[in-house]
């Protein structure tokens, strides 16, 4: 197989990392105001997530086929839930009595799991760029190289989540996000709410013409 077809993957990967979404913002606000080390634990539990919708993506991919399902449909449900719990938090978050905002991510490892394992736009955005980047090369597509292409990608989002770490923890950036952290936060907050119920209507809507 050509190496240009595991490149492809790779860069596939690291770009599905670094589009900004409700993950991106998240590990933004746990970096800047916990650290690059609480950060990078994040993108650890978020990197689960992003194998199974690489796979679930590239299966689609190679075996010509969108998997849009029940299973999916009921998942999209899950991941408006769970957003709009994030969101609502986000936005109603208010400052301790010292001053700072009470929004510390006691367990970074296990939201960056549930994040990632529920991320809206895990598995369109992986397609997106998965297709985008290989579709040139479709004739070397078989099952034969799925492994050595989740391989690859995997390779792609680990380069990304150390570029995100050490951005995260740039002195800049800390300083940007500590002097607006109050509505950072709510912004970021609303932005989650979107993407929540971007996902309950399009499952809903699924569910209802399926019914």
């Amino acid at each position: 197989m050509p190496l240009s077809l595991y490149l492809a993957a790779a860069i596939a990967g690291a770009a599905t990392t670094l589009t900004p979404g409700p993950a991106f913002l998240a590990v933004l606000g746990i970096g800047a105001s916990q650290g690059r080390r609480a950060g990078l634990t994040f993108l650890l539990g978020h990197f689960a997530g992003d194998i199974v919708w690489a796979t679930l993506a590239l299966v689609a991919i190679i075996g010509s086929a969108q998997l849009g399902t029940l299973v999916f449909e009921l998942l999209g449900l899950a991941c408006g839930l769970y957003l709009l719990w994030l969101g609502w938090g986000a936005v109603t978050v208010k400052r301790t009595e010292d001053g700072s905002l009470d929004n510390r991510v006691a367990r970074p490892l296990l939201r960056g799991l549930a994040f990632g394992l529920t991320n809206p736009k895990g598995y369109p955005v992986a397609v997106a760029m998965f297709t985008a980047l290989l579709a040139s090369q479709s004739a070397s597509l078989s099952w034969d190289v799925l492994p050595g292409l989740l391989l690859a990608a995997c390779a792609g989002f680990l380069g990304a989540d150390l570029v995100l770490t050490w951005v995260i923890g740039a002195a800049p950036v800390r300083r940007l996000y500590r002097r607006h952290e109050l509505w950072v936060t709510r912004i970021s907050g609303v932005i989650f709410i979107g993407f929540g119920l971007q996902a309950l209507w399009q499952s809903a809507s699924g569910l209802i013409r399926r019914g």
